[in-house]
């Protein structure tokens, strides 16, 4: 994680009208009003130094494919019987050992939501993503995978995970309806074959921000490993990377848990400008 303005620890920055037409190539490209500008969108907008963004032709099929997938395992949930609160991946946490590793201790993290291995290396996380003291991007980036796409922890997951499928979903600075509804019918997929979502946070000045985090700039990366059945995903659990780091390495991480829960449209808000991958 990163505190101030260059951090990347999440990722590199952003032009309002790119990220929105990349997320149009996925579902849901439906026209509908505006919604509201989220609180912090108007600092995004000015801020972002993103350049263009685009998916492969791989990535829009396969988003499609997940789509339709995702809509069904969402309409499933109400229909569900004792659903027992949360339902959870069960990614196992990590502390990231730097100041700038939230990335790849979310890709470790988000790794073993799957595959249930605890303990792999930040380091060798970290040469994969070609994160730097800027942290992880979240496009811009090839890594040393085959085929390589631009989205560095799409492409690390699905070179660590074969057939996982993973496929960056880009959010406006102010996230729609659509967004938010296909926010919690991609949770609800993944959780329920066993994937975590690694969500790209950048928090701002007056906007909303993760459990335990400060009111300032952070741009982030946590691992959504869960959500709550009995309110159909309208809450998430998820990992931080922060929780448990020394407050000589972070300043402010002694008030972040290492797992909480939060409002699935106030995380897509969060995510804004950026987005996640799924």
């Amino acid at each position: 994680m990163s505190a101030v303005r260059p951090g990347r620890c999440l990722a590199s920055a952003a032009v309002t009208s790119l990220v929105t037409a990349l997320a149009a190539a996925g579902p849901a490209a439906a026209a509908e009003p505006p919604a509201p500008a989220a609180p912090g969108a108007s600092y995004k907008a000015a801020h972002d130094t993103l350049g263009p963004q685009k998916l492969t032709a791989e990535q829009r099929r396969l988003t499609t494919r997940k789509q339709v997938e995702a809509a069904r395992s969402y309409d499933a949930v109400s229909t569900r019987s004792a659903q027992a609160g949360y339902v959870l991946s069960g990614g196992l946490h990590q502390s990231q050992k730097t100041s700038y590793w939230c990335g790849p201790a979310t890709l470790v993290i988000a790794q073993s939501a799957h595959d249930e291995v605890a303990g792999r290396s930040q380091q060798t996380a970290a040469t994969l993503l070609k994160t730097t003291t800027s942290g992880t991007a979240w496009y811009g980036v090839n890594i040393n995978v085959a085929n390589p796409t631009g989205y560095p922890i799409a492409d690390a997951l699905n070179n660590r995970l074969p057939g996982a499928g993973y496929v960056p979903k880009a959010l406006p600075y102010t996230p729609t309806a659509t967004d938010k509804a296909n926010f919690k019918q991609h949770i609800v997929h993944n959780t329920d074959n066993d994937y975590a979502i690694a969500g790209n946070a950048w928090e701002v000045p007056g906007g909303p921000h993760l459990v335990g985090h400060p009111n300032i700039e952070i741009f982030h990366w946590v691992a959504i490993d869960g959500y709550n059945g009995d309110t159909s995903a309208g809450q998430v659990s998820y990992l931080d990377p922060v929780g448990g780091v020394s407050t000589s390495v972070i300043s402010w991480a002694g008030s972040v848990p290492k797992s909480a829960r939060i409002s699935s449209d106030t995380i897509t808000t969060i995510m804004g400008g950026r987005g996640y991958v799924w």
